[in-house]
């Protein structure tokens, strides 16, 4: 998850402080929350679909609570540069999201009658989550204490939430018991991050200890995440993960999930056929490690939401994966973005997508696609995924040469909430090419990054001509071009009436290269040029 850019800078140290956030980013992050709450989604459908309101006011305590912790970490370390404290923001707020969404609304109308109360209450009693305490150590006395109603004669918990807590083997040995006794119970299993700062042995010890109590039971929603589980700690688990045959939710994420890991990972899950969310973030996979994944994933026929970013996967693996995902064709989300694909890993994708009639979100940024990967993709795009929300393809050294693949299938796709195509060098030629498919429809649109290309007056002014009327945009990010001083003026006039949708200029160099007197001329653009700022948005992904 990603939350936005927040960062000052200190003249007399010139360090860079990423903590506090204004507040006007607080509240980009509430209105990005609301949005993913009330937007359909998998589980959306499971749980149902919160109304805007109440969607708001969701966002608004989730972010409240988020903030508080992050700040009452921050205050401990006074001396650091806020890292730490905007990965918690991050990752709490990603938590209590998916907290609300599986949740779901509290008032539900049947006819007449409101039942929200039962629903809550019904809810109540299925969920057992200690993720909410403090992050500390937990042993054997507050082990029995936590973990009793557990214990407790016809109990009707269906979900468990260890996360955020962190079991040692004395507490490990007195949730074995409990946990054996109402394993053929359980549809949901979180024990994300629960082995935190144990020493290897201990944890591998407590991950066997929770795998031999739960095997057997009959799970559709695993979690191991953040637990550096590696090779050993994914066998650890062996038990557990053998005896899982209705599973449709796994994450493994930032697991330390290496080549032999990923053999292990896909030796030890014995069937993948209902399996509809993978999420494989932030590993170190490497090629070896991918086709093992691309074997898991090409026996998962149902799977909708895949995700294997920032997994150290280059030009073999990403073929490989390419090449499973067509046996995937009710994909609706892929999120393969920060890996080191190459053109070649694109134009195989391009190949698999398509396929992919149902595809809502997709994000290939900084896979190093080039113009070569990134025209196919686009041509694919334009011939597929009718439905397209979101496009994000920053980071890929495209430049003007792929903007005439860009711009129809960009004008294509009407039901475009956010397209990314930051930190690439299409620059005023290949910006006004974009501009002008934006030109039309998009009323759904909502946010729109053309930072860091080398973007001058010509090009910001027609970008920002072009999208100022949308009526959901909330996010237009021109920062980091090289803009004139006149032009920034220009773009902050077109937004005068809603000054808040525009980004910060402060990266913005109206000195950067050498300025081309005849580009307005040349695309025949009066003298109007320039735009927006860069927010890289809260992405609550259903598995943090």
């Amino acid at each position: 998850m990603h939350v936005p850019g927040i960062y000052h800078m200190d003249p007399k140290t010139l360090s860079v402080k990423l903590w506090p956030p204004s507040q006007s980013t607080r509240l980009m992050l509430v209105e990005r929350m609301t949005k993913n709450l009330i937007t359909p989604s998998i589980l959306s459908r499971k749980y149902g679909l919160l109304s805007k309101e109440e969607a708001e006011e969701d966002a608004k305590q989730i972010e409240a609570v988020a903030f508080a912790a992050a700040n009452q970490h921050f205050e401990k370390e006074p001396d650091g540069d806020g890292t730490s404290a905007v990965q918690l923001y991050a990752k709490e707020s990603s938590k209590l999201m998916l907290e609300v969404v599986r949740r779901g609304p509290r008032v539900k109308e049947d006819g007449d009658i409101l039942v929200s109360e039962k629903v809550n209450e019904a809810s109540y009693e299925t969920v057992f989550d200690i993720s909410r305490g403090r992050r500390d150590f937990i042993e054997a006395e507050e082990a029995k204490e936590l973990l009793k109603p557990l214990g407790e004669p016809g109990n009707k918990f269906k979900k468990i939430c260890f996360s955020n807590r962190s079991f040692g083997l004395d507490a490990a040995r007195i949730a074995e018991p409990i946990l054996s006794s109402i394993k053929d119970q359980l549809t949901e299993v979180d024990l994300s991050d629960f082995v935190a700062g144990r020493p290897e042995s201990e944890a591998l010890e407590v991950m066997t200890i929770f795998s031999s109590a739960l095997e057997g039971c009959q799970l559709r929603y695993l979690n191991l995440s953040n637990n550096a589980l590696g090779e050993k700690g994914v066998r650890a688990f062996a038990g557990l993960l053998k005896s899982q045959h209705n599973l449709e939710e796994l994450y493994l994420m930032n697991d330390g999930i290496s080549e032999e890991a990923a053999r292990a990972v896909r030796e030890l899950i014995p069937s993948t056929d209902r399996l509809k969310i993978l999420h494989f973030h932030n590993n170190m996979t490497g090629d070896e490690g991918a086709i093992a994944i691309s074997e898991l994933v090409k026996q998962s026929s149902m799977l909708e939401d895949f995700r294997c970013s920032s997994t150290r996967v280059a030009s073999e693996g990403g073929v490989a994966l390419a090449e499973a995902l067509r046996s995937c064709p009710s994909l609706k989300k892929l999120d393969i973005r920060d890996n080191m694909f190459g053109a070649d890993a694109g134009i195989a994708l391009s190949k698999t997508l398509l396929s992919f009639s149902d595809l809502t979100e997709i994000y290939l940024s900084y896979l190093n696609l080039e113009d070569e990967g990134s025209k196919a993709l686009a041509k694919a795009l334009k011939e597929s995924a009718p439905s397209l929300e979101v496009l994000d393809m920053a980071g890929n050294d495209i430049t003007v040469e792929s903007a005439s693949a860009l711009a129809p299938c960009i004008a294509a796709k009407q039901f475009l909430t956010k397209l990314s195509l930051a930190e690439n060098e299409l620059k005023d030629e290949g910006a006004i090419i974009i501009a002008k498919a934006l030109e039309e429809g998009h009323g759904q649109l909502t946010e729109v990054d053309m930072s860091t290309n080398s973007i001058r007056r010509a090009g910001a002014r027609c970008l920002a001509m072009a999208v100022v009327s949308k009526p959901e945009l909330k996010l237009f990010n021109i920062n980091g071009n090289f803009i004139s001083d006149e032009g920034v003026d220009e773009v902050k006039e077109l937004f005068k009436n809603s000054p808040t949708i525009l980004g910060p200029l402060d990266e913005n160099d109206p000195e950067g290269e050498d300025y081309d007197e005849d580009a307005e001329e040349e695309f025949n653009i009066s003298h109007d040029d320039e735009l927006e700022s860069k927010l890289k948005g809260l992405d609550i992904k259903h598995e943090e």
